[in-house]
């Protein structure tokens, strides 16, 4: 399986990682209208990258969990990769 070190900008990821810090929710309004997102750090081996939650997702999980991102879509945001689930992205809790 491949480490956040090896994840490209505009391309899908599958990654084990561990959930280190996750922001306070906020507000923001999208083209489907207004939703909730935070961003969680994720960490492996070989680096860390930043995990956008959505709606509900933001409850699921939380800091010191193991999980795995199957299919997870990774694009540059502001010069930084970012992971989201795009359309068939599944997060998995490990442990």
């Amino acid at each position: 399986m491949a480490g956040i070190a090896t994840l490209r900008a505009n391309s899908n990821a599958t990654i084990d990682a561990t959930i280190t810090a996750i922001s306070p929710a906020r507000d923001v309004t999208t083209s489907r209208g207004p939703s909730r997102v935070a961003d969680a750090t994720l960490q492996d081996e070989t680096g860390t990258v930043t995990l956008t939650l959505w709606g509900g997702d933001i409850e699921k999980y939380s800091v010191g969990q193991k999980v795995r991102i199957t299919d997870g879509w990774v694009k540059d945001f502001r010069g930084k990769l970012q992971v989201s689930m795009g359309r068939s992205g599944r997060i998995e809790i490990l442990a």
